[in-house]
């Protein structure tokens, strides 16, 4: 399917990902900026057919399964822009924020990916998360325009659509949440930059369409899944251990982690040294 000819000047095409969440869907897309690409995973709520009706200029991509993250792959590459921003069903980016999003991309050539401030429900508050990417224990880099991550959150962030490509995207091994820091690693590993840049502001009203015990497993099994793919063995053993010490969430965590053990071994691959080490100087940080 390919983007409405009107939007094609634009240099920032942002990808939704959705599933089963319509009314937070209505309530976010009429706040995007075009060109937007709808991928739907999978949803038994007729999601699609209403967004077509409704935003009829909005591009949908009806996916037969629930493919999790790797889902936003299927946007990007149907991007025809340089630049993609990523939205959740409940996020959107406030006015403004892309324009400056790409200008920030187009003057580093190096930046592979911006992480915006997060700004949480009606009143405004800062998502913690912020503080911690302002607060950032890695060194800066000249060459970009905030300081240096090695995390972010998808629905605040904004990617170089080549570098994401070469990347590898999302992984099908962690599936949703938590995908964020493979790429992470991915990226600053084939030397791009990632960083935070806080007035560039995305909005969140988290959808009440969650589990939060489900997604602390979740959290917990991914956490242990990334290791494998990238982290010292002794690394995966500790975190292992933290894992099935933390009680019935950390040892369900590995049970489910267990299951996907064989393409997450598939997938290996150590990190450079700079990377591995970049890393560790996060985790060794005090807790904000």
């Amino acid at each position: 399917m390919s983007m409405p000819a009107r939007d094609l000047a634009s240099r920032v095409t942002t990808v939704v990902m959705t599933r089963d969440r319509w009314p937070d869907l209505r309530r976010s897309l009429p706040r995007h900026e075009p060109p937007v690409v709808v991928v739907d995973n999978g949803s038994t709520d007729g999601t699609p057919e209403l967004v077509r009706r409704h935003f009829p200029d909005t591009t949908v991509v009806e996916l037969r399964t629930n493919r999790g993250s790797p889902a936003r792959n299927v946007g990007v590459e149907m991007a025809t822009t340089p630049y993609v921003a990523f939205a959740d069903d409940d996020s959107w980016w406030q006015p403004g924020a892309l324009d400056r999003a790409a200008d920030l991309l187009d003057e580093h050539p190096r930046l592979a990916l911006l992480a915006g401030q997060i700004l949480v429900g009606e009143e405004g508050r800062p998502d913690p998360v912020c503080a911690e990417m302002a607060d950032s224990p890695l060194p800066r880099a000249a060459d970009l325009p905030g300081p240096s991550v090695l995390g972010f959150l998808a629905c605040a962030s904004v990617v170089r659509r080549e570098a994401y490509l070469a990347a590898g995207g999302f992984d099908d091994v962690v599936f949703f949440l938590g995908e964020e820091e493979r790429l992470a690693l991915d990226l600053a590993a084939l030397g791009w930059g990632l960083a935070f840049v806080p007035d560039v502001v995305v909005r969140h009203h988290p959808s009440p369409a969650r589990d939060p015990a489900a997604r602390r497993v979740l959290q917990a099994r991914n956490d242990v899944l990334t290791a494998v793919m990238r982290r010292p063995w002794g690394t995966v053993l500790r975190r292992s251990a933290e894992t099935l010490g933390s009680g019935p969430v950390g040892r369900r965590a590995l049970v489910e982690a267990g299951a996907r053990l064989p393409r997450a071994l598939q997938q290996r691959r150590r990190l450079p040294g700079h990377v591995e080490a970049a890393r560790r100087l996060l985790e060794a940080a005090p807790a904000g």
